[in-house]
């Protein structure tokens, strides 16, 4: 089949801690979810154009991507996530076959800082574990990137 795609791109939150366990053969891998935000057309009883809703996407990563989040991955940490859709199915424990639809990552991304991360998390922050970096200067600073004016674009403007 030539000129098919199966990418996917999702912004959201982690929705638990990631745990990285272990294949048979030593690889390592962790199932996580991420809850990305939805709009609905339509106004609701307050009058709001659009309602918030979310959708929780399960997704998985393998070897040093499994073990990148497992080290840094918290609860309530935004994460971008780019992979492809796989589907399966197994039978359960009733006999009852089950369908199931993974995002299967090819690369994972904490996209803010410690710091606003854990300010996200409140009551249910972990301990963070050390950073052979604390004290060191950072290279990159939020002014490196306000280099030029704002873009405006539509999403009619989008190719897709």
């Amino acid at each position: 089949m030539s000129g098919t795609i199966n990418k996917v791109i999702l912004v959201g939150r982690l929705t638990r801690d990631a745990e990285v366990r272990k294949t048979a053969s030593g690889t390592s891998y962790t199932r996580f979810t991420v809850a990305c935000d939805r709009r609905f057309g339509g106004s609701n009883q307050n009058g709001d154009s659009s309602q918030p809703s979310a959708d929780f996407i399960g997704c998985v990563a393998w070897r040093q991507s499994a073990d990148f989040l497992g080290s840094y991955g918290r609860k309530g940490n935004l994460v971008s996530v780019e992979g492809s859709i796989q589907t399966g199915s197994y039978t359960d424990r009733d006999g009852r076959k089950v369908y199931t639809t993974d995002v299967v990552a090819d690369r994972v991304q904490l996209l803010e800082s410690r710091n606003a991360s854990s300010s996200q998390q409140n009551s249910y922050s972990r301990p963070e574990p050390q950073d052979p970096y604390a004290g060191a200067s950072d290279p990159v600073s939020p002014d490196d990137f306000n280099m030029g004016p704002s873009l405006d674009i539509a999403s009619d403007d989008l190719p897709f």
